[in-house]
């Protein structure tokens, strides 16, 4: 474990003892300053990165609570009514997929600094119109109106049109696509 490691593990072992009263908030305060001017100006500590699901989480979580406190907080709320967890359920399975996650939202939380996780993109290329045509592959697009229509493109050369559909895992996931391969889009395209 890096130095980094065990003064930031510390300091959340501090926030959940003043949570409990065997600390005060002052000292842990004192603390929490003190762990930050040190590793504030260290250049080569990478922000932690959070799906945005995470990000919106630690958006609408008072300042005021211990990295504690809002775990604790997203669990209460995934335990609540079925309307109240929509939002807060993916927060708490991407927290049980293991502690390195509990980890990143701990530093993402108290330090309020982070940055959000990009989704890869995906197009959606038909499959049997594809094979069926010697000279062009075919990409679901949005034409006029935003009407879903097929847009080719010569085989060989990636789809980089703006009408091509760019769409994340989850997105396809909720569709019915049938007959199409998932092509990933890099940055930029």
């Amino acid at each position: 474990m890096t130095k980094f490691e065990e003064e930031f593990n510390y300091l959340i072992e501090l926030s959940g003892k003043v949570l409990i009263g065997q600390v005060d908030a002052e000292a842990f305060e004192k603390n929490r300053i003190a762990f930050f001017e040190k590793y504030e100006t260290d250049q080569q500590q990478a922000l932690p990165v959070v799906p945005e699901c995470v990000a919106g989480a630690i958006e609408s979580i008072p300042d005021h609570y211990s990295a504690f406190e809002a775990i604790s907080l997203i669990n209460t709320k995934v335990n609540a009514l079925p309307e109240e967890n929509e939002d807060w359920l993916p927060v708490y399975n991407w927290l049980c997929e293991g502690i390195e996650n509990q980890d990143i939202f701990a530093l993402a939380f108290i330090t309020g600094k982070y940055e959000v996780e990009k989704p890869q993109l995906f197009c959606l290329k038909h499959i049997d119109m594809s094979k069926s045509d010697a000279h062009l592959n075919w990409y679901l697009a949005k034409g006029t109106d935003n009407v879903l229509i097929h847009q080719g493109i010569k085989k060989g050369k990636l789809p980089k049109l703006k009408c091509i559909l760019k769409l994340t895992q989850q997105e396809i996931d909720s569709m019915q696509t049938g007959s199409y391969e998932l092509v990933p889009v890099e940055d930029g395209e």
